[in-house]
């Protein structure tokens, strides 16, 4: 069993887990309906691990077993990013910047956190616990910020998902095109 496998089993078999994954981070595993039938260019397997309450979904890529399984989120405006290399990333990047979606839209790092504070003023403490309760490393914001978008860079073109109906294939926008913005991490 790969590591991210385990991962994801501990919070499949772990309710507190899952429970603390749905707020701030928007990650539950109750969610797996995708709002589309999706695939990738190159035929990979994209198997849904959770959803997010705005009709998100959260992929993991590739066939079960394999090293290294990416994970992919699209929305339900058509849009994509890959938001880690594999499972065990992803989380983390959720647990530490549950507003990772707007750092990719530019928005400056320090409003989100405030923000985020003034609604979840415990946030760093239950951030705290939550990593440690998973096994995953602590993550300062900068840097999950930056490896958030390095890995939303390589979203095209092998990750890029598309739905297909009986004449075409209807291929997803991404979330961050480093060809036309790049937000900031401050």
């Amino acid at each position: 069993m790969t590591p991210s496998t385990a991962l994801l089993h501990r919070i499949e078999n772990t309710p507190a887990l899952a429970t603390a994954l749905v707020c701030p981070g928007d990650f539950d595993i109750t969610r797996r309906d995708p709002v589309d039938e999706l695939h990738l260019p190159g035929g990979l397997p994209l198997h849904p691990i959770a959803g997010c309450d705005t009709g998100g979904t959260y992929y993991l890529c590739g066939a079960g077993g394999a090293d290294q399984r990416p994970v992919l989120h699209t929305d339900s405006e058509g849009r994509a990013t890959l938001i880690g290399a594999d499972l065990i990333e992803a989380i983390t990047l959720v647990v530490v910047l549950p507003f990772w979606r707007d750092v990719l839209r530019g928005f400056p790092q320090a409003d989100l956190k405030s923000e985020l504070l003034e609604f979840h003023p415990d946030f760093e403490t239950e951030r705290d616990h939550l990593l440690h309760a998973l096994n995953l490393p602590a993550l300062p914001e900068r840097e999950a910020a930056t490896r958030l978008l390095t890995t939303a860079t390589r979203t095209s073109p092998a990750y890029v998902p598309y739905a297909q109906d009986d004449a075409d294939r209807h291929p997803y926008d991404l979330y961050f095109d480093p060809a036309r913005e790049r937000p900031g991490c401050q």
